[in-house]
């Protein structure tokens, strides 16, 4: 503990280099650091499918990708013009019916290919709130702004979400035995729930992951949630909405990750991969002086000496 916060502890359990196969799912969090690791030429499927937000949802994304099931149009519906699906984001909506398929189907396929041979599986939760729908009694991913009416709305118990993150478990296990698991809680609070349902969810999916933790060796957890919760418990590191960490704050859990995943020849490759990446975005006054020409030469070099020394990294 230093003079002002308390600092929470993290055990290094497992090192992730460059040359591992790192796959993820879950809520916005994932994507912040997905984005990190991606940016850092880590080899990275960073929500395939999407967004998903609670356990069962993305039970039923792993489901389909290990199974390599494809989306049919049974499964779509029109709505306000474009066609989506209640299992996937709507970053997949399209005007037809053909399209959406074309697009999403050989994603699936590319996606099982990836989680047969990846080496580690990177959950985060974020929370424990689901929608079922009412003319199918399915749990769905995503409403897409259909009316509420259609939805009962309710939060998982702990029992159905640990069961849930069995079953991801077991499923993976069957195509892919030496995967190890990293789960996290989003630091981001559902504040429609209010302030008291939004920690009631967090805590369920917190005993749900402490249990699973403690049943599976290949089964660790970050503690995203704490470090902003109490590392950083000010508003400061907060974004404009009060609800989701500022872009300091993801910096600094995105170190504190580091810190605990990366062995000291990794996070000197990262570093490495900052500054050409810096060069690569370098916007000079005048393209056409020799100084820049120069300057572009030599970080060609650079990038070529790194790509041969390191062959899994690739700019």
């Amino acid at each position: 503990m230093d003079s002002f916060r308390t600092i929470i502890p993290i055990q290094k359990e497992l090192d992730i280099n460059h040359s591992n196969k790192v796959m993820m799912f879950g809520s916005c969090f994932t994507e912040n650091i997905g984005q990190k690791l991606i940016d850092h030429k880590f080899s990275v499927s960073c929500n395939p499918l999407g967004i998903l937000f609670n356990p069962i949802s993305i039970l039923q994304t792993i489901n389909r990708i290990v199974d390599n099931k494809k989306v049919t149009e049974q499964e779509l519906f029109e709505h306000e013009g474009v066609w989506n699906s209640f299992s996937f984001h709507s970053q997949f909506a399209q005007l037809s019916v053909s399209e959406y398929l074309a697009n999403i189907n050989p994603i699936i396929d590319a996606s099982h290919q990836f989680i047969k041979s990846c080496d580690f599986l990177f959950i985060t939760l974020g929370t424990a709130w689901i929608y079922e729908d009412t003319e199918t009694n399915e749990i769905v991913a995503n409403c897409h702004k259909v009316a509420s009416t259609r939805f009962n709305r309710r939060r998982v118990s702990t029992a159905e979400c640990c069961d849930a993150i069995l079953s991801t478990i077991e499923k993976i296990h069957k195509v892919n035995e030496h995967v190890n698991f990293i789960f996290t809680v989003s630091p981001i609070r559902h504040w429609k729930d209010g302030a008291h349902g939004n920690q009631l969810s967090k805590a369920t999916l917190l005993l749900a992951i402490d249990k699973i933790c403690d049943m599976y060796s290949n089964c660790s957890y970050f503690p995203s949630y704490e470090i902003l919760m109490d590392e950083l418990r000010d508003y400061r590191f907060y974004a404009d909405d009060m609800l989701h960490p500022s872009e300091f704050a993801l910096k600094y859990i995105w170190e504190r990750f580091s810190n605990c995943y990366f062995s000291e020849e990794t996070k000197a490759i990262n570093k490495e991969v900052e500054s050409l990446n810096q060069a690569l975005h370098h916007r000079p006054f005048n393209p056409e002086s020799h100084s820049y020409k120069t300057f572009q030469e030599q970080t060609q070099n650079r990038i070529t000496e790194l790509e041969k020394k390191y062959p899994f990294i690739k700019f």
